[in-house]
């Protein structure tokens, strides 16, 4: 399984959460043909953007509670000082993604982050 994990800022328009998954595949050597999901902390739920753009990359949206966004924090490389500030998680693309992607996860790509989106993608055996 591999899964995409977003991270942005309140508001995020889908075209920007969709150019930043576009790079974040591009750099990972993947087209959205190989993806199977994106994944987002629960909290981001209420976000139309994460939504819309799953829809439009025809991704179903996974919302990952804190429990196991916590749990994959020792596998992150990434730690950004911000999104601890705001979110109590050194890192969030990347947990979700490596959450997301089910037993043995392991990070094809670590956090990129563009125009207020950080993405990460991550493989797995599911769930």
């Amino acid at each position: 399984m591999i899964v995409v994990g977003i991270g942005c800022r309140r508001d995020s328009s889908a075209a920007r959460i969709g150019t930043a998954v576009e790079e974040a595949l591009a750099k990972a050597g993947l087209s959205p043909a190989g993806i199977d999901a994106l994944a987002a902390p629960a909290f981001k739920a209420g976000e139309a953007g994460i939504v819309r753009a799953a829809a439009q990359l025809g991704l179903p949206a996974i919302f990952v509670d804190r429990a196991d966004l916590d749990a994959v924090q020792p596998l992150c490389p990434t730690r950004s000082p911000a999104a601890e500030a705001a979110t109590g998680l050194a890192a969030v693309s990347e947990a979700a993604a490596l959450a997301a992607a089910g037993r043995n996860p392991r990070l094809l790509l670590p956090r990129i982050a563009r125009d207020g989106v950080a993405c990460a993608v991550a493989r797995g055996d599911g769930p």
